[in-house]
């Protein structure tokens, strides 16, 4: 709250109230909450609760501004009257030393509180994926690594009226060891795939049963989003509904919302720290791992799973997306289709999953030896503030986003060596995102540009997730991934940056992924080797 909204706000809480040691010149001058002043109490009266409220706002303990602490009830308490001291007649207060009196002790006592942060560092210690190329990170990597396309037509609902019939659709999947059955019967596929990714993490960072135990569970927490939330289990809904609501599945409301996983995976686990979700379209992910990692360097969690899962490969997320002319309809050549950066791109192609990162306070982590992957540097998010769908012309947005992810990571442009690009396979997007790139790291000879989304296709809320595994895969494995599809690059873009069609080595110092959402929404995260 502003100072002088502070101020005003005071100013009519209280009637006439002067709160001081004998000597002091300090006043609340202030109308009645009531529409009559309290009997007893004269001129300089005020209701407990107002005032308590007021005290514990700005920080003051009993003795400060010489509140008189008389058990003070919340705004939802009885209100009963307690006095505080007269100010003598020759006294004054101006508006400014009502500002002094009320907003300066606040900002001291918050700034002594405040724990220091200075010295917590993130890592990544653990990962967890379901994707269509591999629901464990090393198969997943690999595959990535061989240019294994996902891309294939989609077999779970018939399609053949719609003018795109492909997807990177996940054709099995299993629970079993990781989802009670009830639960898993009854869940939509992005919480499913959420959960496992989840757990998969803990498993794969070495969190097992015994170590859980002995963990703080108030500093742990769970920070996983989704774009397009429970759409499956909603849907359903609506065709019962057209029988009777008494047909309806009882769950379908906590089912259908993007903030249960996050929740029911913390419910399981027993965490208490941090836990809700975020959803900013296609960004997701990455507001979430940024989200997550603050949480830790302020010193509120310790450990903390953050990511995005997506599950909208049905026919109304496939009309959906048909109907904003988004994607590819290459549906004869379905390994074919996402193609970023090339210039026969005719859209994107759907995708499904999650990904999921397990990150750790430094010293959390070398206390119980863990394995450390990588170290998570920082990132910005942004607003293009220009139109739903469409990137800003001049990528005034994406250019922002960047310069403040290097600036508050406290990194340089030159030790950035490593981008995995957002690079959807529509023909704006990919142009104007390798445009800004070229803007803010062209003088690079090293930098080396990839899209994840060439061989999976786009994961919608997942996307930055699953791609923040292959970043952290690429620096532990010093091998990044290639290009598939890209046989005729588009007017303006120079393969000179891009990987080719087979995988490279590379020595990544800095690495950068970035996400961006319908809505403007931009995001731009840094990993790099732990040392």
């Amino acid at each position: 709250m502003g100072s002088s909204a502070m101020s005003s706000w005071l100013m009519s809480a209280c009637m006439r109230v002067g709160c001081g040691k004998e000597n002091e010149k300090v006043l609340f001058e202030c109308s009645s909450i009531s529409s009559k002043p309290e009997s007893g109490w004269g001129s300089a009266a005020c209701r407990s609760s107002s005032c308590g409220s007021i005290r514990r706002s700005i920080g003051l303990s009993s003795s400060d501004s010489g509140f008189v602490d008389n058990g003070f009830s919340s705004l939802s308490g009885s209100g009963n009257a307690v006095p505080c001291r007269r100010r003598s007649k020759s006294s004054a207060v101006t508006h400014s030393e009502v500002m002094a009196a009320v907003v300066q002790p606040a900002m001291e006592v918050a700034t002594k509180k405040k724990p220091s942060t200075k010295e917590r560092r993130v890592v990544v210690t653990g990962m967890g994926v379901a994707t269509p190329v591999g629901h464990e990170p090393d198969v997943y990597y690999e595959n990535l690594l061989e240019g294994v396309s996902g891309i294939s037509d989609i077999e779970t609902f018939d399609c053949s009226q719609f003018p795109t019939r492909i997807a990177g659709e996940i054709k099995s999947f299993s629970t079993d060891g990781w989802i009670a059955p009830k639960l898993s019967k009854r869940m939509d596929k992005f919480m499913l795939y959420m959960l496992t990714a989840g757990k998969k993490a803990l498993a794969d960072g070495g969190i097992n049963n015994d170590l859980m135990d002995a963990m703080d569970k108030k500093k742990c927490g769970v920070l996983i989003g989704s774009a397009m939330g429970g759409m499956k289990v909603f849907n359903d809904a609506i065709e019962a509904l057209r029988i009777s609501y008494k047909k309806m599945n009882p769950f379908c409301v906590p089912f259908a919302t993007t903030n249960m996983g996050s929740a029911i995976l913390a419910m399981d686990l027993g965490w208490m720290g941090p836990n809700y979700s975020i959803s900013t379209a296609c960004a997701t992910s990455n507001f979430c791992i940024l989200s997550a990692a603050n949480h830790i360097i302020r010193g509120e969690a310790d450990v903390m799973l953050c990511g995005g899962s997506d599950a909208a490969i049905i026919p109304i997320g496939l009309g959906g997306f048909v109907a904003c002319r988004a994607l590819s309809q290459r549906n004869k050549d379905p390994t074919k289709a996402s193609r970023p950066w090339d210039s026969g791109r005719d859209g994107f192609v759907m995708g499904e999953g999650a990904g999921v990162l397990l990150l750790e306070e430094l010293e959390h982590a070398k206390r119980r030896g863990a394995n450390i992957y990588a170290e998570f540097l920082g990132g910005s998010f942004t607003c293009d503030a220009y139109h739903m769908t469409e990137p800003h012309p001049e990528g005034t947005g994406v250019i922002l986003c960047i310069e403040k992810a290097l600036a508050q990571s406290g990194v340089s442009r030159e030790d950035v060596n490593y981008i995995n690009a957002h690079a959807t396979s529509t023909p704006a997007g990919d142009l104007k995102e390798y445009q800004a790139l070229v803007h803010c790291f062209g003088q690079n000879p090293e930098l080396r540009v990839n899209s994840t989304k060439s061989m999976i296709g786009h994961l919608l809320g997942a996307a930055g997730g699953v791609e923040a595994v292959a970043t952290v895969q690429a620096i532990r494995t010093g091998w990044v991934h290639p290009n598939i599809n890209l046989e005729n690059p588009s007017d303006g873009v120079d393969l000179k940056f891009l990987v080719g069609p087979k995988k490279e080595r590379v020595d990544i110092k800095v690495a950068l992924s970035n996400s961006f959402g319908f809505g403007g929404h931009n995001s731009s995260i840094l990993f790099a080797p732990y040392k």
